[in-house]
């Protein structure tokens, strides 16, 4: 399992939603290209970038800093945020993205984003399909930044994308992402038990390096976690050590 170090950008600054509430924002006082360079130098082979501006507006709202911290380093880079057309995600592979998130045009419209994995390629695309557990801990999907509720299931989102070629699957439980209260086990268990085939991006609720060792004992491919990495929570060799791809 490979450990993601996440940056969320809003205004060109490195912050953190409390719940995807963009009311509930800690903003950090540290330089992007500076926490990448960080994180290359403890091993990080890859950087999950969520752009909130483009999340929430539907454009993309921070492409010139996206631009400087794909030529500041060999480290590729993980980008979602406003990719709801073709041209979005063009722009940010011509910027030096190495793959693109797709989440909201994912579920208001699938056939058209089927084109834009066929024109960018499975490789360089993951699917964002961001969760809130109904009464009957049912996970439908969020969109717009998770400001918009759906009654699409994750299991009914993910349909028509099975077979063309995407791997890569990124799920996040709102209810728990910059809570520091732990990730959702369970929904990433029945994830692995529904589609055994997906390399699963687990995100959401990482408080240390002991939810990093559950997760990873359920098999997933990926997590990704920001505010445990920007309050300290894992020491460095622990990073290092997830950095490299845990395995053991």
């Amino acid at each position: 399992m490979l450990l993601i170090p996440s940056i969320d950008l809003r205004n060109g600054q490195c912050v953190r939603l409390l719940r995807g509430d963009f009311a509930a924002e800690t903003r950090y006082d540290v330089d992007p290209v500076m926490l990448l360079q960080r994180y290359q130098s403890l091993g990080a082979p890859w950087l999950h970038v969520v752009d909130l501006d483009g999340a929430r507006d539907g454009e993309l709202g921070n492409l010139p800093i996206l631009q400087q911290l794909a030529a500041s380093s060999s480290l590729r880079l993980q980008v979602g945020g406003g990719v709801r057309t073709l041209a979005a995600a063009l722009r940010l592979r011509d910027a030096g993205v190495s793959r693109v998130v797709i989440g909201s045009a994912a579920i208001e419209h699938p056939s058209e984003v089927l084109r834009w994995v066929k024109e960018l390629g499975p490789e360089a695309c993951c699917l964002a399909l961001d969760v809130r557990l109904d009464s009957k801990q049912i996970p439908r999907v969020q969109t717009r930044g998770w400001t918009q509720g759906t009654q699409v299931s994750l299991w009914d989102a993910l349909a028509p994308f099975r077979d063309v070629g995407v791997k890569d699957v990124l799920c996040t439980d709102v209810a728990r992402d910059g809570a520091l209260e732990g990730p959702s086990d369970s929904l990433y268990r029945e994830a692995l038990h529904r589609y055994p085939d997906i390399d699963w991006q687990a995100s959401g609720g990482v408080r240390d390096g002991a939810d990093l060792q559950a997760l990873h004992s359920l098999g997933l491919a990926s997590v990704i976690s920001g505010k445990a990495l920007l309050e300290g929570r894992i020491e460095d060799e622990a990073l290092r050590y997830w950095f490299r791809g845990a395995r053991d």
